[in-house]
């Protein structure tokens, strides 16, 4: 869609129209009817129509072909003339979904504006609904442990309704992904998804950007809110809205309807509110920088996202995704994982969570040779425990213990690891470091290491009392 289709059954009109709009750059075709009209469209859909009501010697008027237009070509903005013109005839030109509607004879100027405002709307339609599209991907939820299954067993509730989430976990944990999750299997799946970054926007431009802005000299410029409307509006990190907006989300979430800045028409809007932080919200209350109301109208259903160190089970999954995503997206090699760099990651201390994975990922298929499984040298930090010459590095606090506690302290920070790695099953750490289970558990218990429960996962520590005691 490229140029502007100009229909209308007065030959100068048309021939005026169509200068006019070529002086400013644009494409133009003419139609002096309905046949001529749908034959242009079908040719090829115009990115605008500018449609006259009346037209003479056509099987249909100026309503027909708006309503046959918006049935299969929805996405054409449509500015509807007439020289005969009242409000019931502008009425029914919006409702059966007219940009907007212009009085002959018309200022030159004000047509161009009203076409202008079209185009520029058709486009951000057109790149939310390419964006949705590409964002189908970005839902995806992959995992297979324990404290995978009891987040998606809580995600799938929420699908069905309408009701406010507050997503909690730390940065990386992949909160928007759980989010899109959400959006993608609601009734809402084909409305708009539209992410608020409340920590990139500056707090003088917060309300603007939500809330958008209209003038005589700009026009209307939709906000995020007004973006969003039928779908789902996600306030990433929530924690760092400025407070001063704060009171005004409060509104929105009231009333449902909001003031665009420089405006004084209410905006009326149908959304549902999803938001995460990676901070304590009840510290941010106490302090004072986070209304105790708007956390309690956020947070109705609250989901925990676990750490990628609460889910190392995944790992292995969530690594061989990211390297057939790569793969897919940008070209880079489709390796396998061997053994012991799975091994390895299951062992690494991940602050990053899973977004650190993915970068790690990454950067090892653009570093690798591109051929064979991925092995545990290629990953980074791994020539930090190289074993070539034999030795092995001690950390300097084991290194001043005497034998028998330096293998103690070992051991307990082996098994810890390897048990938190398998998601506290006993079995099969038993089975990974080559003891019998009676033996593993007995070799606990004279540690120190217990099993406990934590985000739906298995996982061990030290008894400190126990410890203590010894």
């Amino acid at each position: 869609m490229s140029d502007i289709l100009i229909v209308d059954d007065e030959r100068d009109i048309r021939e005026l129209i169509s200068d006019i709009l070529e002086d400013e750059g644009f494409a133009t075709r003419l139609a002096a009817n309905s046949d001529e009209t749908v034959q242009a469209i079908n040719v090829e859909p115009p990115a605008l129509m500018i449609l006259d009501i009346w037209l003479k010697d056509s099987r249909m008027d100026g309503i027909d072909i708006l309503k046959t237009v918006k049935r299969d070509n929805p996405d054409i903005p449509v500015v509807i003339i007439s020289g005969h013109g009242n409000i019931e005839i502008a009425v029914a030109a919006i409702k059966q979904g007219a940009y907007d509607f212009i009085e002959k004879p018309f200022n030159i100027d004000q047509l161009l504006v009203v076409i202008r405002r079209a185009m520029e709307t058709a486009r951000l339609r057109r790149e939310n609904q390419n964006l949705k599209r590409r964002d189908v991907s970005s839902a995806e939820m992959i995992g297979a442990s324990a404290a995978y299954r009891t987040m998606i067993g809580q995600l799938d509730k929420v699908t069905k309704s309408n009701g406010r989430v507050m997503l909690t976990g730390p940065a990386g944990a992949g909160k928007e992904v759980a989010a899109r999750y959400i959006h993608a299997h609601s009734a809402r799946a084909s409305a708009p998804f539209v992410t608020v970054n409340c920590a990139g926007v500056s707090p003088e431009r917060m309300e603007e950007v939500l809330f958008g802005r209209e003038g005589a000299d700009r026009g209307v410029e939709p906000g995020l809110l007004e973006q969003a409307h039928g779908g789902v509006i996600y306030f990433d990190e929530v924690a760092d809205m400025p407070p001063g907006t704060q009171s005004k989300i409060l509104r929105v979430l009231v009333d449902q309807q909001f003031t665009r800045a420089g405006g004084n028409d209410k905006v009326r809007v149908d959304l549902r509110v999803i938001s995460s932080t990676s901070k304590d919200l009840d510290a941010a209350i106490r302090a004072g920088q986070f209304r105790q109301e708007l956390y309690h109208r956020l947070n109705v259903v609250p989901i925990a996202v676990p750490s990628l160190e609460d889910r190392r089970e995944d790992i292995p999954l969530l690594a061989q995704h990211f390297i057939t995503e790569f793969n897919s997206s940008q070209g880079l090699p489709q390796r396998a994982l061997s053994d012991d760099a799975v091994a390895l990651m299951q062992t690494m201390i991940w602050p990053g969570n899973v977004r650190q994975l993915k970068n790690l990922v990454e950067r090892v298929l653009i570093l690798g040779d591109g051929t064979g499984p991925i092995e545990a040298r290629e990953l980074p930090g791994e020539e930090d425990h190289s074993k070539d010459d034999g030795r092995v590095v001690l950390s300097g606090t084991l290194a001043t213990l005497p034998l028998r506690e330096a293998r103690e302290a070992f051991e307990r920070e082996y098994l810890l690891t390897q048990i938190n790695r398998f998601g506290g099953n006993i079995s099969r750490t038993a089975s990974f470091v080559g003891m019998e289970r009676s033996a593993l558990h007995r070799k606990l218990k004279s540690l120190g290491v217990v099993t406990s429960a934590k985000a739906g996962v298995r996982v061990a520590h030290v008894d400190e009392e126990l410890d203590a005691a010894e």
